[in-house]
């Protein structure tokens, strides 16, 4: 039996403001439900059909094209609570991050309104590449990649040649990390750690702060889509609820 008020894929695309192709593209990657299909072979998309498309277009902004299709595929298999927990996932990501930043961003505005501080008596500690990176949580090849961009000047043992890594280095290390991981190449990240090095950290704080607001877009950006969700949800999937 073919369903009342069914759309066409060009209706569909049409509604949706996509291409015919990407509908499809939609449909084979489990974005929205399964298909009927008319006698004649031809699909029958309803009006689900067209609101899953929204909400996983939707979610894209927010939760990405990595997560999105995941969390609709488990949706349409009646697995809310794995939608969720998918969804929460990037929540607890995105809050993590903007903890960094602000926790950043604390330091360099500290920093900024210190004076340079003398040169310590305390015996200094110093850090094994290893140790280093398992304290940023990232891989060793990484600082070396780094180091031979110049990013990073570790100290050298006198014998044994070991990488070593002071306080200045680690400050220097936590920096790259935050700001390679906001998506800042190399040239920026050098300028910045000029300007940390020279005892200007302005430059270094302009840059975090930038990061912030890209969290804080990201962050509305799921806000958005979880309405579209909900709305999803509500309308063709009580089942779960």
């Amino acid at each position: 039996m073919i369903p009342h008020h069914s759309l066409r894929t060009i209706d569909l695309a049409k509604a949706a403001g996509i291409s015919v192709q990407q509908v499809r593209n939609y449909e084979a990657s489990g974005l929205i439900p399964p298909v009927a299909r008319s006698p004649g072979g031809y699909r029958l998309y309803t009006q689900q059909h067209l609101v899953a498309l929204k909400t996983a277009r939707s979610l894209v902004g927010g939760y990405g094209w990595q997560r999105t299709p995941t969390i609709m595929r488990a949706l349409h298999r009646s697995e809310l609570s794995t939608a969720l927990a998918l969804i929460d996932e990037r929540h607890a990501e995105l809050a993590s991050k903007r903890l960094q930043v602000e926790q950043t961003l604390a330091a360099l505005r500290t920093l900024a309104a210190q004076p340079a501080p003398l040169p310590g008596t305390r015996r200094p500690v110093l850090l094994r590449v290893g140790e280093a990176a398992k304290q940023v949580g990232v891989r060793v090849s990484a600082l070396h990649f780094w180091e031979q961009q110049g990013l990073l000047q570790p100290l050298r043992e006198q014998i044994s040649r070991y990488r070593l890594y002071d306080e200045q280095q680690m400050h220097r290390l936590r920096m790259v990390v935050l700001l390679r991981d906001a998506g800042y190449g190399f040239n920026v990240i050098l300028s910045v750690l000029g300007e940390l090095a020279a005892g200007q950290p302005e430059k270094a704080i302009v840059a975090v702060e930038k990061r912030r607001e890209e969290l804080t877009r990201a962050s509305w950006a799921c806000i958005e889509a979880l309405t579209s969700f909900q709305h999803y949800v509500s309308e063709f999937c009580t089942q779960l609820l």
